[in-house]
Parts: C-alpha cells; sequence; structure tokens
C-alpha cells in the first residue's frame, strides 16, 4: 500500500506527536499548524477521526477552573503509526533514489 500525498502524512505526523507525549487539543493543534502549516480547522477532524477510529483517546484534566481535553495515543495508534512509518521510509528512499539519479544524469 502506497503512502498517500496528504491524509495519511497528517495522521502519521499527528500520531507521532502523541507518541511522545499526551497534548492537550489547542497545544496540539498549535503544533500541527506551526510544524506542517495546516490550519485548526484542518487538524481537529483528524483528531476526531483517529479517536473514531479508536487510535486516539480522551481524557479530561482541570485546568484554571475548567478543563483541558487531552488526546493519548492507544496501542491500535502505534500500530498504525509503525505501518505508516514503514510506508514513509519506502516512499522516501523512492524518492531519495529518483532524486540522486536525476544528480547523476546531470553530470
Amino acid at each position: 500500500m502506497a503512502i498517500q500525498a496528504s491524509g495519511t502524512l497528517l495522521d502519521m505526523s499527528v500520531l507521532a506527536m502523541l507518541a511522545r507525549e499526551d497534548l492537550y487539543g489547542y497545544l496540539l493543534t498549535q503544533n500541527a499548524t506551526t510544524l506542517l502549516g495546516v490550519s485548526e480547522s484542518t487538524v481537529y477532524p483528524i483528531m476526531r477521526r483517529l479517536q473514531t477510529e479508536e487510535c486516539l483517546d480522551v481524557y479530561d484534566v482541570p485546568y484554571s477552573g475548567r478543563n483541558r481535553r487531552y488526546y493519548s495515543i492507544t496501542e491500535s495508534g502505534r500500530r498504525r503509526l509503525r505501518e505508516y512509518t514503514a510506508q514513509w521510509q519506502d516512499f522516501k528512499e523512492t524518492i531519495d533514489n529518483i532524486l540522486g539519479g536525476a544528480e547523476n544524469d546531470g553530470e
């Protein structure tokens, strides 16, 4: 299965951020917008879908009189991240070979 250009990369990125640590929704979306250049309106549907697909768990933590909604990766999410990472490595190797070949053709 080939890696999809946008959706899979965004899913993989969200899962990878959460594999490092649980994050509350606002911080997760800010990290994604800063690192990936996507809007918050792009990230929240991804988070909801990954939760529906049981790749993420959600829990609330009280903070300054209200709750912060935290997201954590599940074991299913970790499996999916491993699959995406393997696909990414294959894709990256292919592109590196193409780019390396293009450089050698020009010499």
